[in-house]
């Protein structure tokens, strides 16, 4: 995303960051996986990784 003046800016939905952030392996796998070929963050395909 860039502002009114040219900056870029990298935008996260929070719940992304407890997802990542989790300890358990296998759910961090999952959602890895899911979104690394994503051109747009898909919420609810992330939540279902997550939640297997």
């Amino acid at each position: 995303m860039k502002d009114k003046f040219g900056f870029s800016w990298q935008v996260s939905p929070t719940i992304m960051n407890d997802m990542m952030n989790t300890k358990n392996r296998v759910q961090l796998d999952r959602v890895t996986q899911a979104f690394l070929p994503m051109k747009k963050m898909n919420i609810a395909e992330l939540k279902k990784a997550y939640e297997g």
